[in-house]
């Protein structure tokens, strides 16, 4: 009898009221590490929001949120990414930034931009 009630204490402390959804949220953030904050979602909430902007490789800008409807997303910009993925079970958004690697144009481009800035910069 005593175990019954000990297995029914921890299930009503360990459970979440209405089965709600749990995901890291941040705002415009450049490190994922300032993306670590859970919160028990709205209950009109049915999944977890990561949107990442990268530029060339050099900036990254996070945000994530509880949403009640998610779309993926991915586009390839001549100077950066934009991905924005969703899931739906408790803390699925922790990652964010493993998915962008700067493509190989991409780093010529920047090594070009940054040559002809010399350039420039030494002729005026």
């Amino acid at each position: 009898m005593k175990a019954v009630l000990i297995f029914l204490l921890a299930g009503v402390l360990f459970v979440q009221p209405n089965g709600s959804l749990r995901c890291y949220t941040c705002n415009t953030q450049f490190n994922i590490d300032n993306c670590k904050t859970a919160v028990i979602c709205k209950e009109q909430a049915r999944a977890c929001k990561t949107d990442v902007i990268n530029t060339v490789g050099f900036l990254n800008i996070i945000s994530k949120e509880c949403v009640s409807s998610c779309n993926m997303y991915y586009k390839d910009f001549f100077l950066g990414k934009r991905n924005i993925s969703c899931c739906s079970t408790d803390l699925c958004n922790a990652g964010g930034i493993s998915a962008f690697r700067p493509n190989c144009t991409q780093m010529v481009m920047v090594v070009f931009i940054s040559f002809a800035c010399i350039i420039l910069g030494s002729v005026l």
